[in-house]
């Protein structure tokens, strides 16, 4: 059992970004959800690992969409629709670019992480996994990361295996090439642990999955919001995360990169 006394204290701390002080009541001006109050007291808000709330400038742009240019992209060739679609594409760049994906075009808008990674187990997971197969999962995965494997392993007679964790909430990697050795088609594995904030060597992962012969998805929902992610540098086939953990909204800009090799 896992000893939470025993993780290390600074383990949740990052340092600064920089020496000078924050101007905290600049930054909540920026969030008008934040102006409000609960029990008398100014809101205060901790829960943006699970969604964070949205500044002005975002509310304002999906409000000046619906006002202005709301209309359905790439099936219209009057002027709003070319409009949605220009935008449209312009935020696939702002996301490649954010990621560093090595186009455009790898980038595939869902509605959320979880409906990503399910997109990679009911299309690439039927179609290539095979009786007999593993998946690789770990014991600190999402159930969003954890559910879809079980059910394609059902479906396709394959065995669904788990990465340990050890007393230090980090993922015990001695044995990992011994699990990918049994046939292991998948690895699906969170880069940052929602629950214990664990970042995860992914590229190491990712560098002896491939030599295994198995593909890599990432489940970037925690690390992309919290600090810069190479997907070219990490070798990932796929990554899923999630723009609503960062201040971005949860309509369309839920991502998965699915660049599978040739």
């Amino acid at each position: 059992m896992l000893d939470i006394d025993s993780l290390p204290k600074t383990a949740a701390v990052s340092p600064a970004r920089n020496a000078e002080t924050r101007d905290v009541e600049t930054v909540r001006a920026d969030f008008p959800i934040l102006a409000t109050s609960r029990g008398g007291k100014p809101l205060t808000y901790l829960d943006n690992g699970a969604t964070s709330q949205k500044p002005r400038a975002v509310i304002d742009i999906m409000t000046r969409y619906y006002e202005t240019y709301n209309a359905n992209v790439h099936r219209g060739v009057y002027a709003i629709s070319e409009q949605a679609t220009a935008a449209y594409e312009a935020a696939r760049q702002t996301v490649a670019s954010l990621v560093n994906a090595p186009e455009p075009e790898s980038i595939v808008f869902t509605r959320n992480t979880t409906e990503a990674i399910n997109l990679v187990a009911y299309s690439w997971g039927r179609r290539n996994v095979q009786a007999g197969d593993a998946i690789l999962t770990s014991a600190m995965e999402h159930h969003g990361n954890l559910i879809p494997w079980q059910i394609v392993a059902e479906e396709r007679g394959a065995r669904l295996l788990h990465l340990p964790v050890d007393e230090q909430g980090r993922l015990d990697l001695s044995n990992l090439d011994h699990f990918l050795a049994q046939g292991v088609k998948l690895v699906a594995i969170t880069h940052m642990s929602n629950v214990l904030g664990t970042i995860n060597p992914v590229a190491e992962i990712t560098r002896r999955a491939h030599a295994a012969g198995a593909l890599v998805l990432l489940d970037g929902a925690q690390s992309v919001p919290h600090f810069p992610v190479d997907v070219q540098n990490i070798d990932c086939d796929f990554i899923a995360f999630s723009a609503h953990k960062m201040v971005g909204t949860d309509r369309h800009w839920r991502i998965v990169r699915a660049a599978l090799r040739a």
